[in-house]
């Protein structure tokens, strides 16, 4: 794999590390690694816990790489696009994911963390939100049935209308990620708290996260909506126009643009 390397401290135990230079844009090759891990992990009876984490501090993952068309790669066996198709089967993942967020988590980058089962943050450095409003696009990748589900009606609308930052803390009272840590503290306490759940028994573990599942996962096809209009969207010339002015600015290169994204986006409005 050239994204995502894994190390696995124990039988029941994997930590998955993302780092696609510069800035941790995912795409169709995140897709496809992605897909082996998640394949790898339903398989394999021994295992307990997956964390998930960056190997770069300033993105977990940015967002989708605007310039990737999926759209080539195989639907998977739940149906859906890719994307979808990972997202939803690392929901449903028959153990417990972390994630342990630094850095900026934004797009696809949220949809993947709301995929897990577990968020921590650094307090001082993540900075997560759903930023397609600016484009003039809906969140495509299960961030509007995920979020609503997670935070609530309005608090989910706050986050997906308003396309701005949460850092850690108001991450944490929303109901966004579970914690926010001091940025000193977390990796201490995330790989010791993975570590309690490696040492379960996975049979105990696997009927948790099916019973939890049943109560609390959206069903497959309440996707689709949200995936149809946000790739109809896309093709719309106004939001061509923005990504095309968002390139000249900076996008997807280091620097202020990616940043502060929420903020220093123009964002896309009607005209009178």
């Amino acid at each position: 794999m050239s994204q995502f390397t894994v190390t696995k401290p124990s039988a029941s135990q994997w930590r998955v590390s993302f780092n696609n230079e510069p800035i941790n844009l995912f795409g169709s090759q995140s897709i496809l690694e992605l897909r082996s891990i998640i394949e790898d992990a339903e398989q394999d009876e021994n295992l307990n816990v997956i964390l998930f984490e960056s190997a770069n501090p300033d993105y977990f993952i940015a967002h989708w790489d605007l310039t990737d068309d999926a759209s080539a790669l195989p639907t998977g066996p739940t149906g859906h696009g890719a994307f979808m198709d990972a997202m939803i089967r690392l929901s449903r993942l028959p153990v417990i994911t972390v994630s342990s967020i630094r850095g900026r988590a934004r797009g696809a980058g949220s949809e993947f963390l709301l995929a897990t089962d577990i968020r921590f943050a650094s307090r001082e450095r993540a900075r997560i939100g759903q930023f397609e409003m600016s484009g003039g696009v809906v969140p495509g990748g299960g961030g509007i049935g995920r979020l609503t589900r997670l935070v609530g009606r309005g608090r989910a609308l706050e986050i997906t209308a308003g396309a701005l930052d949460f850092d850690g803390d108001l991450a944490e009272r929303y109901g966004y990620v579970n914690r926010s840590l001091p940025d000193a503290e977390l990796d201490t306490f995330v790989h010791a708290f993975v570590d309690r759940l490696a040492g379960f028994l996975p049979r105990a573990v696997r009927e948790l996260k099916q019973l939890t599942d049943a109560i609390t996962l959206p069903e497959n096809d309440a996707f689709a909506p949200e995936a149809d209009a946000f790739h109809n969207g896309l093709g719309q010339l106004e939001t061509q126009g923005w990504a095309q002015r968002m390139f000249e600015r900076g996008l997807q290169q280091p620097g202020v643009l990616e940043e502060n994204l929420m903020e220093e986006a123009e964002p896309l409005h009607r005209r009178s």
